[in-house]
């Protein structure tokens, strides 16, 4: 298992496939462009004033839904995206490019979470694209900064920030009906029976090792449609790690219906101790996934004459259970139709798929918050804060006024008393983001 991320890597025809269901990403937007000092200049006009061009907006990293994919494996090996950042200004009042905007493709389905709290940002399901982090805005020119006694500004404003920050990409399957049950017991031939959907099919154990879907559509009159999803084999144990199941019992999440396939020839075992105990492994992993309506698929009912033994047994726990039991051959399709009809009543009784409402609550910012961390290093004193860093880039400090208008922001906000409280005295050098100077006070 790689780090941050599941997934399931498998060999088919002499190439690598692999299913990634969760993977963590770092995003940042861009951050705006910065804004022009520049004045107007033309023959015969000796004070043409400021005309400093505004920089442009950062790009936005925007989520998409990616039609037809199953996969994060865009993820698995590129785990940083950032935007581009916006134009700087320029003379004549040009203002700066905006960048364009990131666009990252997930699936249908995709849960997307705080990293720390594990809440819900967004779910990308049936829904249009999705800011995750906005772009910076653009500085000012210093045309903005021209007033009746101020008609020289040297100073422009630096772009704003982009957004960024960790997230989780969860795949969670948006399927109405999931095909759940023991390794070999027939959910891909079932799934290829009834739909377009060609999943891998041999008589062996962990034939399937990748969630597949498929579309059934019943046709005729009615045109009644569904997503039928096959869930990899599930062994005992799948719950706490064991086997191929324990990565994708995540798929059976949002799921309506749970189909449960279990194999009624006695070939695997005793049908009723396997459906125990997958109902087993479904508890341990989320009790709440037991209360999901299942209808029992008895399948390969053809392969065996001697299914006395069995048939009663099975036909007693799903009266027990409640749940509908349908004997077929999904081989020979005997009995498919039957099965379909009885999802399509089924289904249409049940609520629509679950789409996970955002709980996730951004720290408060708050307006004005002009606090600062201060560490000391022998005789020098460093200074950071967000918003002294968005001062020093409007800071001309070849020009006396903005340096006047600087030292003003500092004491107005604290800066020169929080330093003397930390022991700063005459002569100590004090450093905000590589401007250095003496400290006075």
């Amino acid at each position: 298992m790689l780090s941050g991320i599941s997934d399931a890597a498998y060999f088919r025809g002499g190439r690598t496939n692999i299913m990634i269901d969760k993977v963590k990403i770092y995003v940042k937007a861009g951050d705006g462009g910065n804004g022009s000092v520049s004045f107007h200049r033309e023959k015969y006009i000796s004070h043409g004033g400021p005309d400093g061009g505004d920089g442009g907006r950062g790009g936005n990293i925007i989520l998409e839904i990616a039609e037809g994919e199953n996969t994060l494996l865009d993820y698995k090996y590129r785990r940083k995206f950032e935007a581009g950042r916006g134009g700087d200004g320029s003379a004549s009042k040009f203002h700066g490019a905006d960048a364009d905007d990131l666009i990252l493709k997930v699936p249908a389905g995709t849960v997307i979470r705080d990293p720390e709290s594990g809440a819900v940002i967004k779910d990308m399901s049936m829904c249009g694209p999705f800011v995750l982090c906005k772009g910076g805005n653009g500085g000012w020119g210093n045309k903005h900064f021209a007033t009746p006694t101020r008609q020289i500004p040297r100073f422009a404003k630096s772009g704003m920030k982009g957004e960024e920050r960790e997230v989780i990409f969860e795949l969670k399957m948006l399927a109405d009906v999931g095909l759940i049950g023991l390794p070999n017991a027939g959910k891909s031939s079932i799934l290829a029976a009834v739909s377009a959907a060609r999943p891998k099919i041999a008589n062996y154990r962990f034939t399937t090792l990748s969630p597949n879907l498929g579309i059934v559509s019943m046709g005729g009159d009615s045109g009644s449609t569904f997503c039928m999803a096959d869930i990899p084999g599930l062994i005992e144990g799948a719950s706490e790690g064991a086997g191929l199941g324990h990565e994708f019992l995540r798929h059976i999440d949002r799921c309506r219906l749970l189909l449960h396939v279990v194999d009624i020839s006695g070939e695997d075992g005793d049908p009723v101790e396997n459906i125990k105990l997958i109902n087993s492994e479904l508890e341990k992993y989320d009790p709440a996934l037991l209360k999901r309506p299942q209808i029992i698929a008895a399948n390969k009912y053809d392969i065996n004459e001697e299914l006395s033994e069995y048939i009663e047994p099975v036909k007693a726990y799903a009266e027990a259970c409640g749940a509908p039991i349908v004997f077929i051959s999904a081989a020979t399709g005997w009995n498919m139709d039957v099965l379909c009809e009885l999802i399509i009543r089924t289904l249409a009784t049940l609520p629509k798929l679950t789409v996970y409402e955002p709980d996730y609550v951004a720290p408060e910012k708050t307006r004005g918050d002009h606090s600062v961390v201060i560490r000391r290093e022998n005789s020098t004193f460093y200074v950071e804060g967000d918003w002294l860093y968005n001062l020093m880039g409007s800071i001309n400090f070849d020009d006396r006024e903005s340096l006047n208008y600087f030292e003003r922001m500092l004491r107005q906000n604290g800066v020169i008393a929080a330093l003397e409280e930390k022991g700063a005295k005459d002569g100590d050098s004090v450093s905000i983001y590589d401007f250095e100077f003496d400290f006075v006070q």
